[in-house]
Order: C-alpha cells, then structure tokens, then sequence
C-alpha cells in the first residue's frame, strides 16, 4: 500500500511501535500512535516518538486517533477486533499488522517459524546455521529486533530468519516466506484465537501464499501441523522424531537421516531433551530445503550453544554441570526442563508463584531431582510440595542457592536453574535472574579453580 501523505494509525506502543514509525515515516506517511496503558515504559516511548515529530496518545484510544485514517496497523499484542479497530475497518480503513506492513519492503528472502513452542530456539540456531555458511543474515520478528527494522538495514542481508507468532500471522494476508516452518501446535491464545482449530488456522497461514519455488517445513508428527500445507505449489519437507521420512528429515537412533543417507548425528547438538531434538530437525530441514552448504551448517550446528535463559549451559565444575533456564516462569516450563535431562538433577526452584498445584510434577520429581534447593515467595510451597520425595534445602539469596546446590551435586549430576516462578520477588525480570545465576556460578567456579 502505498502511504506517501496518507494518515496510518498505529495502535500500540509496543516493542514494534518505534521501528514501524521509523519505516512509515521513511515511506512519507503520516503515523499517529495511540496506546491504551500509561506507564514509565510507554512514558519513554512517547518521547522517543515526539522526537521524531510523531504525534500520539496515552491512557485510552480516541475516536480522533482514527478519523481519516487510510490504514490502522495494530501491534501483534492488540486484537484487530477492539472497538475503535473495528469502526475504521468498517469506514474502508484497511487494517494489517506489522509483518504484513513492513513484507513488500523487504528484499532478503525470508526464512519464517512459528509454533506453540521452541520458536525462539529455532530461529537462534537457524541464524546461527545460515551465519556459519558465511551469509549476511538477520534475526527479526517476535523478539527484540522487529521486521520493520530488519527491512529499513542498509545493505539489505541476503536472508532475514523470522520468528512469527499467531498475533502477527493473524493479520497476515499477502506475507510470503521464502521457506516456512510450523514447528508444532498446542493450546494457547485460546481466548484470542475462539479455540484450537482456530489458533491452528492462524498457524496455517504461514503456507498460505507459498509458490512454486518456496518450502514448507512441517512437523510429521504433529496432527494439527501435518497436513497444513497439503496442496501447496511448494515443496513440502516434513520432519519427525517418530517416522521415516523419504522428503525430510527424521531420527533413527543417533543417525538424523535426510531418506537412507545419514545428514547429520544427535551427538552434533549440545542441545539437551527432546524437544530441542524436534526444533533441530526444524532447522537442519530449513537448511536443506534451501540447499545451504552442509558441511558448513553441521559446523554452524556443533558450535550452538543455546538460547541465554533457556536451559542455557553455564559451565562445569567437578563434572557437574550447571544449566541457567531461568525462562522457566511457570510448571510447563519446569516439567520441560526436567524432560530434558537423563542425569540426576540437582534443582534450583521458587520465585512468586502463579498460583499453580506444583504437586502436578511429582512423578517428574521423583524420577529426575536428586535435591532440591529453594528460593523466593514460594519456597515454603515447593518444599510442601517435594519435601518428601526428595531433601530440600532453603536459599537466602542465589550465590547462597549456587553454593547449596554445588555442595549437594556428585560427579555426573546436573545442577539446574528452573524456578516454575516469576522473578520479581528477587529481581528485576527473568533475563535479571539468569544473569545473577550465572554470575554466582562462574564466581563458585574462580573460587574452585
């Protein structure tokens, strides 16, 4: 759409919000933002778009923010059904979202994942794997590096690995990928989405514009995923941990096959647990879809260590070794990161609870955690809840937490960060959490050392 001279409102003043505005205003467009909230946050933003000469609204949208607006671009966190959304559609307005906004300008083919879960694993080693066969690539979409901002970089990178969640495929009509991935699909967003067949049509959309040419890579073993992309002009590459695959990769022991021929090995991957397994062969079928330079992606692939917070591999101490997952905010997470090890489990936990039943993981528990160190609000509750599967100890702080767990380890056990808690009752946000686990852990290590 072309916007030179015309009124586009921007509703939202989230982490898109200033990359966008950055674009719209390249392209001679007129953008207003309106925001809901108010806070110290948004209070930033706001000046930040004032400076740029951008004019906006806190603290609730107005019928003004609207009139004559040509296009309303909501952020992917404001449903395009509120009310104010609604009426400009209704008086011709066309409403799209970011991803779809920001496609046309971009001139770097697009390698595009979306999924309930392991997007961001995915996408951080797919970047990683295209870096390592020596490509100018960029990482954007659903994290901190918005499309907007990767399609305004100058020069343009020969490839742009995109993380896309259903709030941005939700407002995606003309949004083609090069290749497109949907890692798996599992209730969540229900309330946005109506129920699972519908957030599952919204996943779909990432197939929906391929052309002869372009790729889709499907999860075989997901029922909702499997047939998502059946009668595509593209080619379609399946992937599974559970089944041949003649068109794509799949496990067979430690091989990782591509049909008879052995493409790569499970022991190439420091990554642990199965579902890091399922988000390798997303990316290594990526690759091959689009016929990267294998050797140097099994090199790319060898030399990934993982996503910061995200059963993140700190360091070794006396063959014990600690894994920072301080992502782990809620019981999902934690049952996740206790799947992922074979090895006894030396389990750093408790944060502010979410008001979940922990007692949900005891089997887990039982089966993995050898002890079990507390922190936090709900350190009382998890000990409630495990105390007597296994000997929990009671932290003051994290080094307290670190030195606890280091003397409770034997050699070949894994001390594990996992707290199933938020973090704000001991620090400023997870990332804050991690940090200081891994601060504490190399601290522990001097000392040893």
């Amino acid at each position: 759409m072309d916007v030179k001279g015309k009124k586009v409102a921007v509703v939202g003043m989230g982490e898109t919000c200033l990359a966008l505005v950055r674009l719209l205003l390249r392209e001679r467009a007129h953008p207003f933002v309106t925001e809901a909230g108010d806070n110290p946050k948004i209070a930033a933003r706001r000046a930040e778009l004032e400076a740029l000469g951008v004019s906006c609204e806190v603290g609730g949208h107005t019928d003004a923010a609207f009139r004559d607006a040509a296009l309303i671009i909501p952020s992917p966190g404001v449903p395009p059904s509120i009310e104010h959304v609604r009426r400009a559609a209704a008086r011709g307005a066309e409403v799209v979202g970011e991803i779809e906004f920001a496609f046309p300008f971009c001139r770097s083919r697009i390698l595009a994942v979306t999924g309930t879960n392991g997007k961001t694993t995915t996408t951080e080693l797919l970047r990683t794997l295209v870096e390592a066969c020596g490509h100018f690539v960029a990482l954007a979409g659903n994290n901190a590096f918005p499309f907007s901002a990767a399609v305004t970089l100058d020069p343009q990178p020969e490839f742009v690995v995109l993380e896309v969640s259903s709030y941005q495929l939700e407002t995606a009509h003309r949004f083609r990928p090069w290749i497109g991935a949907v890692l798996n699909v599992t209730p969540d967003h229900l309330a946005r989405h109506g129920d699972l067949d519908g957030y599952a049509a919204v996943k779909a959309r990432m197939f929906a514009n391929l052309q002869p040419g372009d790729a889709a890579v499907v999860n075989h073993d997901d029922p909702l995923v499997r047939g998502m992309a059946a009668g595509s002009p593209a080619s379609v590459w399946p992937f599974s941990l559970e089944a041949r695959i003649e068109n794509g990769l799949w496990l067979d022991g430690d091989a990782i096959r591509h049909g008879d021929e052995v493409a790569a090995r499970v022991s190439d991957t420091t990554l642990p647990g199965r579902h890091n397994l399922q988000n390798v062969l997303c990316a290594l079928t990526m690759m091959r879809a689009g016929g990267f330079n294998w050797p140097k992606t099994l090199e790319g692939l060898r030399a990934f260590r993982g996503v910061e917070h995200r059963i993140e591999h700190v360091a070794r101490l006396n063959d014990v070794d600690f894994y920072n997952d301080s992502k782990s905010t809620n019981i999902d997470s934690l049952k996740v990161a206790l799947e992922s090890f074979d090895r006894p489990i030396v389990l750093i936990a408790g944060g502010e609870g979410k008001g979940s039943d922990y007692r949900v993981l005891r089997d887990l528990v039982r089966k993995h955690v050898g002890r079990m160190v507390t922190i936090g609000l709900d350190a009382p509750k998890l000990e409630d809840a495990f105390g007597d599967l296994v000997t929990a100890e009671r932290a003051a702080d994290m080094q307290d937490a670190v030195d606890r767990a280091e003397r409770a380890a034997a050699a070949g056990d894994v001390v594990l960060l996992s707290p199933a808690c938020a973090s704000f009752d001991m620090f400023d946000n997870f990332e804050h959490r991690g940090r200081v686990f891994k601060e504490c852990v190399l601290r522990r290590c001097g000392q040893r050392g």
